[in-house]
């Protein structure tokens, strides 16, 4: 996993669940390696960051691909709710999770740590920080899914 360390803002959450910023293409052959089985991808295809084909470069290697691109300007509830049904149809696979830069991503997991997995919010916020402290419009967001699931504030 030292390797998979060299991807940015890379972030080994379970034995499961790896997340980071835009790999890539050797860097998806080393996920491969490392035995992931679907990339899920929260950025946008059409971004300078992102690569042409990323969707046919996983898929040759073998690999489920799901993108469900997440506006860093506008991030929707709407994109929360597919996250988790991604995250819960492939729970006993291994996931690889990646954006831009780990900052889409870490505030998804978050929150499926605290309303799907029961995690304390704090503890959940941990890795995030790690990564960034969310600007306005995720920590609206962060809210706004927080209350539509069911949860108190979060001190993101």
């Amino acid at each position: 996993m030292r390797i998979l360390g060299e991807i940015y803002n890379f972030l080994q959450l379970s034995e499961t669940i790896a997340t980071s910023g835009q790999p890539t293409e050797k860097q998806l052959e080393l996920i491969s390696q490392a035995g992931y089985e679907v990339v899920l991808n929260l950025g946008l295809i059409d971004a300078e960051y992102s690569l042409k084909d990323e969707a046919g470069i996983v898929r040759d290697l073998g690999l489920k691909y799901v993108h469900i691109p997440v506006a860093w300007e506008d991030p929707k509830g709407e994109d929360y709710k597919d996250f988790v049904s991604v995250m819960e149809k492939y729970h006993e696979k291994m996931v690889f999770v990646h954006c831009a830069a780990n900052m889409r991503v870490s505030v998804f997991i978050a929150l499926y740590r605290i309303l799907i997995l029961g995690w304390e919010e704090d503890l959940a916020f941990v890795d995030v920080h790690r990564i960034w402290k969310p600007n306005a419009i995720w920590s609206a967001f962060i809210q706004k899914v927080l209350k539509e699931w069911g949860s108190i504030e979060a001190d993101c």
